[in-house]
């Protein structure tokens, strides 16, 4: 096939929906990541948690959002995704402001009602209620309102966009972060998903499903749920990639603390942050074209063992621009893995089930940033502050993501179950 006929099935391949939905994202994404940008310094430094504590914190923040997913896709596929999508970006409105709130002086009493971590915890975990029907909602979109021929790809602008969004976030935290104050990152935020909240209403149109089969009975989203749950092998499967989202998310929550830390206290953590999506925005597209013909499941593995390995890079060298390289392998491992992890889960999604298998993809990431936000303070808490050697903690972390890719490869030997979906992986 030529450029200009694949660019045609391009240009006829998506729905309205599929650009409505993954445009609404890129706000989302963009939101997301200046909130948790600016978060384990906002923590650490501005409310004077532990080191401990920061990390526990910032893992929960990150960890709850991808596993409310699971059922925010049963919820997602029973309510209709434009309506789940409007009520998401209104609760996550109200979440983002809360939390640049939580040293106002309104908030005063309730702080001296209420020990502050736990009232952190609860204000943080507000955004999850609404992240857990966003992200299920627009890949499920991108199922439903793809041809069959140009899904592969889908799922690779979707990522890009996610990535646009995720480039964006740190460098408006860092610009509102630098001008006006920390607290206004997380308004800044919730200014971004109300815009968000009446585009939906106004653009967004239901996408077809599979057959024109109407919406699942709430029973229905029930037994798919628990039909996805009893499944052992695909369980396993989502245990064990856990392991890269634990590698993944320390650049959010160790990373910063790392920087500020034990390389340069001054060092704008927002900036660099923006490495990853950066790299994923121009090269995500050329590395799903070279890397086409790998096999989904390997392209997963791969892609897990190039990201363990990217944080030996600041490990050996403790310099702003070591952690810079880091983040970018760490960029690569993600985007060879990322589009193809949401792919093989779309396949193997029977008709009317997008929505419920979509959301169970974001289990792993949900587990890897709890797990991860624990491990990642813990570990820097005892290399760095106890034994004096903070370098060590990044053995840890790529072991773990080592561990992870072997496990993915035993898996793939003995274990992986076939894909429901005709047609080749491209």
């Amino acid at each position: 096939m030529g450029f200009k006929e694949r660019l045609e099935e391009i240009r006829t391949g998506f729905e309205r929906p599929f650009w409505v939905a993954n445009v609404s994202e890129l706000f989302e994404r963009l939101a997301y990541y200046a909130a948790f940008a600016s978060l384990a310094n906002y923590l650490h430094e501005r409310l004077n948690f532990s080191t401990q504590q920061t990390g526990a914190l910032t893992g929960f923040f990150g960890g709850l959002v991808w596993f409310l997913a699971i059922f925010g896709g049963a919820v997602a596929d029973r309510l209709g995704f434009r309506r789940a999508l409007s009520l998401a970006y209104l609760i996550l409105t109200c979440a983002y402001f809360l939390i640049g709130s939580l040293g106002s002086g309104w908030m005063m009493p309730l702080r001296n009602a209420v020990p502050l971590f736990a009232l952190v915890a609860v204000v943080l975990a507000l955004p999850a209620l609404g992240i857990a029907m966003v992200k299920p909602a627009v890949v499920g979109t991108t199922a439903r309102a793809s041809s069959e021929n140009v899904r592969s790809i889908g799922y690779s602008i979707y990522y890009t966009i996610v990535n646009i969004g995720g480039a964006a976030g740190p460098f408006v935290a860092s610009y509102v972060h630098q001008r006006l104050s920390v607290e206004n990152v997380f308004r800044m935020s919730a200014l971004c998903v109300f815009v968000m909240f009446f585009g939906v209403l106004i653009f967004f149109r239901e996408p077809r499903r599979a057959g024109d089969a109407p919406a699942p009975s709430f029973s229905e989203a029930s037994r798919n749920f628990w039909t996805v749950t009893t499944n052992p092998r695909f369980m396993a499967f989502l245990l064990i990639f856990t392991g890269y989202w634990i590698v993944f998310w320390q650049e959010f929550i160790m990373l910063p603390i790392y920087i500020h830390g034990y390389i340069n206290p001054k060092a704008d953590v927002e900036m660099i942050l923006m490495t990853d999506a950066t790299a994923v925005i121009f090269f995500q597209v050329v590395i799903n074209y070279l890397t086409r013909k790998i096999p989904a499941f390997r392209a997963i593995t791969i892609g897990t063992l190039i990201s363990s390995l990217a944080w030996l890079i600041v490990s050996a060298h403790p310099a702003l621009w070591a952690a810079v390289a880091s983040i970018l392998v760490v960029a690569l491992g993600e985007m060879i893995q990322a589009p193809r992890y949401y792919e093989y889960i779309s396949r193997l999604a029977p008709a009317g089930q997008q929505g419920t298998y979509m959301g169970f993809a974001f289990l792993p990431i949900g587990i890897g940033s709890l797990l991860g936000g624990w491990l990642g303070g813990t570990v820097i808490h005892h290399f760095g502050e106890v034994m004096h050697q903070p370098n060590r903690a990044w053995w840890v972390i790529s072991g773990i993501g080592v561990a992870t890719a072997l496990l993915l490869w035993i898996y793939d030997r003995l274990l992986k179950p076939g894909e429901r979906a005709t047609g080749s992986e491209a």
